[in-house]
């Protein structure tokens, strides 16, 4: 039942449903669910795991670019966050809103350099300069 299709339709799994549509150990889940944060199961009431359609489907293609394609984890998150189905890390968040912001600074300083282009440029100005 390796196919994303294939697993029964219901709104959530447990743990051992999982376990068995994915094809692998619990504590393999538990594992994956620690290294991407994409899959991230509710709690029931006593504290099981409960599993939506879309960690199961999460959890399968992990499978796949682990086990069928040889990612290395950090590799399978890497191409999660690719396709959109896995958020970046705070880390990448900060590192790109400082380069936001460098960017910004940047095209300020491009901005105002062509505006003093523009200015020395202007017939008479130039000459004035001299």
């Amino acid at each position: 039942m390796d196919d994303e299709g294939e697993h029964p339709v219901k709104l959530y799994y447990r743990i051992g449903e999982v376990s068995d549509l994915v094809g692998v150990e619990p504590h393999v889940l538990r594992y994956w669910e620690s290294e991407f944060r994409s899959i991230r199961p509710q709690k029931s009431r006593k504290g099981q795991r409960i599993y939506s359609r879309r960690d199961v489907d999460r959890l399968l293609k992990v499978k796949d670019l682990l086990y069928t394609h040889g990612f290395t984890i950090a590799g399978a998150r890497r191409r999660l966050r690719e396709t959109g189905a896995e958020p970046p890390t705070r880390a990448e968040t900060v590192a790109s809103e400082r380069s936001m912001a460098a960017l910004r600074d940047l095209r300020r300083d491009v901005e105002s350099m062509l505006a003093e282009v523009e200015l020395l440029a202007a017939p008479g100005a130039g000459r004035a300069a001299l």
